[in-house]
């Protein structure tokens, strides 16, 4: 057995970076279009207010599979030729953008009236009340939901597997498949798996308690 996992560990591992630079990126990408994205909900004119909440509603109200593959076969048919990969990203970054916009909004949104009121009584401008006032106790507010939907984002990169990109579960399979040894491996990978999203929590309750605290 261990002789499988050191003769196969360089398969994992390359499966592995894969996994990890592919929701490093879609995480970074959504969270910054989610943070744009919550704003105009709140502070948008009224056009930009309703555009991006019919975005909001209808991309977390569709399959993240089927978006992807509306993506993968999609573009292309419109002329745009894409790899796999940059289909699988662009649609957990659009999937993420939504689910981030919301968890900006309602963060935002949870701060009290009393709070913007008494930054503008003292002078303070509108981005000024968003850096000083509002931003430091939202984010407080916004970490657990974006931590939940930021492990959502490493799950999904599973599905990459899906459009041929060899990342940690298409490397599992091809391994368990060759050595016929699906139990260890598939072990080994929900192992990874879960130590990347326990990681990924628990940095995620160290920022919350930081700015908990400073708050």
């Amino acid at each position: 057995m261990l002789d499988l996992l050191l003769n196969n560990a360089h398969l994992v591992w390359r499966g592995l970076s894969v996994t990890i630079g592919a929701s490093a990126l879609v995480i970074g990408a959504g969270t910054l279009g989610g943070l744009f994205g919550g704003l105009a909900l709140l502070y948008g004119p009224l056009p930009l207010r309703l555009l991006m909440r019919i975005y909001v509603d209808s991309i977390r109200g569709i399959p993240l599979l089927v978006l992807i593959f509306s993506v993968f076969y999609g573009l292309p048919a419109l002329g745009l030729p894409i790899t796999g990969f940059v289909a699988a990203a662009l649609a957990l970054a659009i999937f993420g953008t939504a689910h981030v916009s919301e968890v900006v909004r309602g963060a935002v949104d949870s701060i009290p009236d009393g709070q913007t009121e008494a930054a503008q009584s003292i002078g303070l401008t509108f981005y000024k009340r968003l850096r000083y006032v509002i931003f430091p106790q939202a984010l407080a507010r916004a970490i657990p939901p974006w931590t939940n939907t930021a492990v959502e984002l490493v799950k999904a990169s599973s599905l990459l597997a899906l459009v041929s990109i060899v990342d940690l579960l298409y490397s599992t399979e091809q391994i368990a498949a060759r050595t016929r040894q699906p139990l260890l491996f598939y072990g080994v990978a929900a192992l990874l798996y879960f130590s990347i999203n326990f990681s990924l929590s628990r940095v995620g309750a160290r920022i919350e308690k930081k700015f908990t605290y400073s708050s």
